[in-house]
């Protein structure tokens, strides 16, 4: 399995409740915009390696939801569902993010697509929480191994 040659970096904000996550891909905006908002590419690539993905519905327009969940190896699921607030074609999306198990606790992303020439990419992507102990269990949950993977995923789709 390739590995990436860009690292996934992932800080916390010291005075707001927001996680940033920052990824360089070798592929133009086009392709990685369009990996982020074609359901069949996404189940392809989103969340850790040994979780299978089963789209419900996928609407991403601006006004539109989604929701799909994940399956791990030992059947336990977990839902996930947002509204697409704003999108724009391979620069822009603002959703809101929602563990079902945590209905509560809803975040507000955007993910920002920026042309680096030489057909990259950089993705950075911002989730804003209501508070900080929401922000720290959202780190803890296990999210950051699954974005690095999941993004490794995609890595090996856009090749």
């Amino acid at each position: 399995m390739p590995t990436s040659t860009h690292d996934t970096r992932i800080e916390v904000a010291p005075d707001v409740p927001l996680v940033r996550i920052t990824r360089v891909f070798d592929a133009p905006p086009h392709k990685v915009f369009r990996a982020h908002t074609d359901p069949d590419l996404l189940v392809r690539w989103l969340g850790p390696r040994d979780v299978s993905m089963r789209v419900e519905h996928y609407d991403c327009r601006t006004g539109g939801s989604y929701r799909y969940v994940h399956t791990t190896s030992t059947g336990f699921e977990a839902w996930f569902r947002g509204t697409f607030h704003e999108v724009r074609p391979s620069g822009l999306i603002v959703q809101t993010f929602t563990f079902e198990g945590m209905p509560d606790g809803v975040a507000l992303e955007k993910l920002v697509f920026t042309d680096l020439g030489d057909g990259r990419t950089e993705l950075a992507a911002t989730s804003l929480v209501d508070s900080f102990a929401d922000r720290d269990a959202f780190v803890a949950s296990g999210m950051e191994g699954g974005v690095r993977e999941g993004y490794d995923k995609l890595d090996e789709l856009l090749a």
